[in-house]
């Protein structure tokens, strides 16, 4: 039996977020330690010495202590396969993680905090050029995730995979940084649909107890 989970998570971190959806998705109980990034909580020694990389999430389990949001919903989908977010067969799961992976690694590291502090901060880039910056990337990745997603009514198939946990959060920063999403149709149906579900809305970054 698993002992309680624990998670480190901060609000409105993307990656956090998918972590929150997943185990929401799974039904699972989970304690939720705030770690506030604005703060510089997360370079602190007491955080390092539960994630040596100082980023959200971190996920304590029974058997050790998980970081990187891929990682932990990989073992969350290996350990509590039922609801499943993957779909069963292997051309499918690969189609899914591709999709997942182009918003994870190819979007959002172009946009996380420590990117974006590290242009004001090291190179005095202010908006809107900074938000010319963080338009561009997602504009380039959601152009491309467009053609992928189905929206039937989820990105792949009739529940919520990888696709929809990873793909929900990058929307929801979109949408906060004020970006037109008329030209991505089937991902704001997508957006959509994900907002009728509570694993989605009780995972949003409003509802979390660190929210201000």
């Amino acid at each position: 039996m698993e002992r309680e989970l624990k998670l480190y998570s901060y609000f409105r971190s993307s990656a956090a977020y998918r972590v929150r959806i997943a185990l929401n998705l799974k039904k699972l109980e989970y304690q939720q330690i705030p770690v506030n990034l604005l703060k510089g909580e997360q370079l602190g020694d007491d955080y390092r010495k539960v994630n040596p990389v100082g980023l959200v999430p971190a996920l304590v389990t029974g058997q050790g202590i998980l970081s990187q949001s891929l990682a932990i919903m990989e073992w969350l989908e290996e350990n509590y396969p039922q609801p499943a977010i993957l779909p069963e067969h292997s051309w499918s799961k690969a189609r899914v993680r591709a999709m997942a992976y182009a918003i994870t690694c190819d979007i959002h590291p172009l946009n996380n905090v420590r990117v974006i502090d590290y242009l004001k901060n090291e190179h005095q880039v202010e908006s809107p050029t900074g938000e010319s910056w963080y338009h561009h990337w997602v504009h380039v990745g959601f152009q491309a995730l467009e053609q992928q997603v189905e929206a039937s009514p989820f990105c792949f198939g009739d529940t919520p995979t990888f696709a929809d946990i990873c793909l929900i959060p990058q929307v929801y920063n979109a949408q906060r940084f004020q970006m037109d999403m008329s030209q991505y149709p089937k991902i704001f149906s997508t957006w959509n649909h994900c907002k009728t579900l509570e694993a989605f809305t009780k995972a949003a970054p409003e509802k979390q107890p660190d929210s201000f």
